[in-house]
Formats: C-alpha cells, sequence, structure tokens
C-alpha cells in the first residue's frame, strides 16, 4: 500500500487575486461630456449675470446723468431775469439790470436761444442771464455760487461728441465751457410765449421754438422753456434687446422762468 499523499491545507484556502479594474475609455468620455455641460451651463450663467449688471449699471448711470442734467438746467432757467434789488427806492428795473449784449437784442431780455426744434443732433442751445449779490446763494450752469456780486450768462448746448456742456461768462469775461455730462444725443427745446399781449396775464397761449420766438420778437415775452433731452441707451444693441430697445431715451420737463409766470389760463 503506497504511502499517503498529504493535502496542502493553505493550498485548500488560496483564491486568485481579483486583477484591479480602471475606468474604461467610454465612462472617461461621458465623465468628461457631463463636466463639459456643467462648466457651460456655468458660465452662460455668469455672463448672464455680467449682463444684467451691466445694463443695471448702465440704467443707474443713465438715470443720474438725466437728474443732474434736468435740475441744473430748472435752476437755471428759473432763475432767468432775477436781479437782487428790485424796483423801490433807489431800486433797479429789468431793463437797467439788463442792457442790450451780444446775442440779448432788447433790453430786459433774460432769455435767448437758437435753432429749430426739429433740428438733428446736437441740436438747439439756450442762454439766460441773471445777477446775484454775493450773498443769495444764485449758482450758475456749474452749480457754483459767486461770493460777490456778478452777472451770470449760462448757455446750454450738446457738442458732437455727446457731451451736455454749460458756458458761463462772468461780468463780461472770457467764457468757459464746463462739460457736465455725457451721453447725451441731443437738445430740443421749445418756449412758451403769450402772443396774444392785449390780456397782460402772463400765461402761455403757445410753444415756439427759438426761430418762431426770433420772428415774432417774443424773447422779452418767454415765460416757460420746455427742454427735451435725448439720451443714448444703454440697452440698445445689447444681446435680446436689438430691435426691442430704442437706440434713444427722451425725458423733458417744463421750466417756468420765476420772474414771468402769472396765471394760469
Amino acid at each position: 500500500m503506497g504511502a499517503a499523499v498529504k493535502s496542502n491545507p493553505l493550498r485548500s484556502i488560496r483564491r486568485p487575486l481579483d486583477p484591479q479594474r480602471g475606468f474604461t475609455l467610454i465612462e472617461l468620455m461621458i465623465a468628461l461630456l457631463i463636466a463639459l455641460f456643467l462648466i457651460g451651463g456655468l458660465l452662460t450663467l455668469v455672463q448672464a449675470m455680467k449682463a444684467t449688471s451691466l445694463s443695471q449699471n448702465g440704467m443707474s448711470q443713465l438715470q443720474d446723468n438725466e437728474r443732474m442734467a434736468m435740475t441744473l438746467m430748472t435752476d437755471v432757467i428759473q432763475s432767468a431775469g432775477y436781479f437782487p434789488n428790485p424796483a423801490g427806492p433807489g431800486g433797479a428795473t429789468a431793463a437797467s439790470s439788463f442792457p442790450v449784449s451780444g446775442s440779448f437784442t432788447s433790453a430786459g431780455q433774460a432769455v435767448v436761444g437758437t435753432g429749430s426744434f426739429p433740428d438733428a443732433a446736437p441740436g438747439n442751445s439756450i442762454s439766460v442771464r441773471y445777477l446775484t449779490s454775493g450773498t443769495d446763494n444764485i449758482i450758475n450752469c456749474t452749480g457754483n455760487t459767486s461770493g460777490v456780486a456778478a452777472s451770470f450768462i449760462n448757455t446750454f448746448s450738446v457738442d458732437t461728441n455727446g457731451n451736455l456742456n454749460c458756458t458761463l461768462v462772468v461780468n463780461g469775461a472770457a467764457p468757459t465751457v464746463v462739460p457736465l455730462i455725457n451721453g447725451v444725443n441731443s437738445l430740443n427745446i421749445y418756449y412758451g410765449v403769450q402772443t396774444n399781449t392785449s390780456l397782460g396775464n402772463s400765461s402761455v397761449d403757445t410753444y415756439l421754438d427759438a426761430t418762431a420766438v426770433t420772428a415774432g420778437s417774443y424773447w422779452n415775452k418767454v415765460i416757460s422753456v420746455k427742454i427735451t433731452l435725448s439720451f443714448a441707451n444703454p440697452l440698445f444693441g445689447q444681446s435680446g434687446q436689438t430691435g426691442a430697445a430704442m437706440q434713444f431715451i427722451q425725458f423733458t420737463r417744463v421750466v417756468a422762468v420765476m420772474n414771468k409766470t402769472g396765471v394760469t389760463t
């Protein structure tokens, strides 16, 4: 009888090891595609947020420019014809305070303009004059005051670069041009006048442009001024806005000349 073959107990429990397994090429391509899809969505979101931010900043700047322009023009136009020592014992009159000078062709005239309302950009201009005692805090078109008695001639106009400019003449000195805001396409103006002088109640009965006011010799009868400023629209031409947003946005305000306003008819 042959010798018994002994079995190795370790051999009976030994198992072949599973080979280490990585990602297949298809799995890698799918993962890469998902990652690209997520990154694309994130970039789209970032671009949309950036465009929204730019639009909001542009509209905010437009509103600030409109507010500043209208506030300055209103303050200046309302002051047209102001002089600190009105008629009375030793007092002055409009005619003596504002003699004929330059484009102001009649004594007492405080407002003068150029152009016709339908004029293309940059549109019309307006000049107003008034006095300050130096203690009454009357501002000029730059927003500044004078610490001494002075005469101001303020001219508003728009240049071909889209700037709303203030041209200031103090006491007849050389004019100083100060850019106020940019992004303005045009300035167009109507003047409220009373053509029926027989009424004598200082009420507007028609609005005329500067050309018509000059033709009718109505400059001393200007009671109010209708300003229309046209601004470049910051949304025009942006993605999703083309064809929907207007190229220009207009703002209009009617300003009463304070020493001319009368009853309403």
